[in-house]
């Protein structure tokens, strides 16, 4: 396993249980191409008219049909564009349409995230292709190098990129899983501004389920690192992977207090009726 694999953890332990990803994998007859390079173009902060349509149509299913409850807290002072958002909890399929709820259309989000569950449909791909919003990671994929330019194409077009640092979907539903340390490799080789955000309350859903989001003010590594920080290592040496273990560590101990406020807040009393709990494994 490669040294990004080991970083990012590549979500594939999540996609054991997703249908054939492994069948997935082993028919493509190269290997499959990752980030910027499977795009195929620059990743645009805008957001074409089918990427709305398609968001509108998400936000009517699940926060009118299924009056699903967000209740989104921002930092008052937070980058127009161009950052990275560093989330957690990964709990859900849901998380990445409740970030893309939580904050403004455009600058549009991409997401860092595992091909072979995303492409297990050829539909899928498809889509995700024309719409964009994916740059797609492999397990024994490339060197960190194409997600390092997929990164850096994100910030550099002013768009969010989203990374779920845990890596995989599963955990306690009040604080973080193993952080995995590619999240803040990409921080530290882009050198774009950190918005930490808290995602809770989505391990479950039902008709009316309480979620909460909260973005947290962003940072520099140099802020969160505060008397450590003594400049930029170089690239792919240990210096640097015993930075990016620091800073994805000083990041989880700004998200982990946030977490355990916020997680009481969307547990419903036990006399709830849970209604549509199918809702749980919609696409899982």
């Amino acid at each position: 396993m490669n040294l990004w694999n080991r970083l990012i953890g590549g979500g594939d332990r999540s996609i054991q249980r997703a249908r054939h990803p492994q069948r997935l994998a082993a028919s493509l007859d190269e290997p499959p191409l990752e980030g910027i390079d499977w795009l195929g173009h620059a990743p645009s902060a805008t957001a074409p008219l089918l990427y709305r349509i398609l968001v509108r149509l998400a936000e009517w299913f699940l926060f009118g049909l299924c009056r699903l409850r967000l209740d989104v807290q921002r930092a008052e002072k937070a980058p127009d564009q161009g950052y990275i958002a560093f989330c957690a909890v990964h709990r859900s399929w849901i998380d990445p349409l409740l970030l893309v709820r939580a904050l403004p259309t455009e600058p549009r989000v991409w997401f860092m995230g595992s091909g072979a569950s995303s492409f297990d449909r050829a539909w899928k791909e498809r889509l995700l292709r024309r719409t964009g919003g994916l740059l797609p990671v492999w397990r024994g994929g490339t060197d960190v190098s194409v997600h390092v330019r997929s990164a850096s194409a994100v910030v550099e077009e002013g768009g969010v990129l989203a990374l779920f640092a845990e890596g995989r979907i599963g955990g306690p539903p009040d604080e973080p899983s193993k952080l995995r340390s590619g999240a803040a490799l990409l921080c530290l080789r882009t050198g774009a501004p950190i918005v930490p955000v808290a995602i809770c309350g989505a391990e479950e859903l039902y008709r009316g389920k309480r979620i909460a989001v909260r973005i947290l003010p962003a940072a520099t590594p140099a802020e969160l690192l505060g008397a450590a920080w003594d400049g930029p290592a170089e690239p792919g040496t240990r210096d640097e992977l015993r930075q990016a273990r620091a800073l994805t560590r000083a990041i989880e101990e700004r998200l982990t207090p946030v977490l355990a406020a916020s997680y009481p807040e969307t547990v419903d009393p036990p006399s709830t009726k849970r209604r549509w709990r199918w809702l749980t494994r919609l696409l899982r």
